[in-house]
C-alpha cells in the first residue's frame, strides 16, 4: 500500500488533479452501470475510492489544494426542485372547490329549514 503512495508522491500536482478527475469520472460511469444493473463492480469502486483518498492526502501533504471540478464528488442523478408556482395555483383551487362546496351544503341546508 506504501508504493501507492509513493507513486502519487512522485507525480506533481497538475498530474494529480488529473488524475481525480479521471478517477471521478470512471467512478461516476460505474456506478451508473451498477445501478442500472449492468455489472457488479463493487471491488472496482473500492480501489477508486481508496486511490482518490491517497492522491487528495498526498495533495494535502504538498499543501495544494485540488481544484473544484477534481475534488467535489460526482453525483449520481441530480435532483430537480418542484416549481413552486405551479403549487400555489392548485392550493388556490382546492380552496375555492372547498368554498364552493361549503356555499353548496349552506344553501341545501337553507332550503331544508324551509320545508
Amino acid at each position: 500500500m506504501k508504493e501507492n503512495a509513493e507513486k502519487f508522491r512522485a507525480l506533481d500536482a497538475a498530474e494529480l488533479d488529473k488524475q481525480l478527475r479521471e478517477g471521478a469520472e470512471q467512478m461516476f460511469r460505474l456506478r451508473f452501470q451498477m445501478s442500472m444493473g449492468q455489472m457488479d463492480g463493487v471491488k472496482k469502486v473500492r480501489t477508486l475510492r481508496k486511490e482518490r483518498a491517497r492522491i487528495l492526502t498526498v495533495l494535502k501533504e504538498k499543501g495544494v489544494a485540488p481544484s473544484a471540478a477534481a475534488a467535489a464528488p460526482v453525483p449520481l442523478v441530480t435532483k430537480v426542485a418542484p416549481k413552486a408556482a405551479k403549487a400555489a395555483p392548485k392550493k388556490a383551487a382546492s380552496k375555492t372547490a372547498a368554498a364552493k362546496t361549503t356555499v353548496r351544503k349552506k344553501a341545501a341546508m337553507t332550503s331544508k329549514k324551509g320545508r
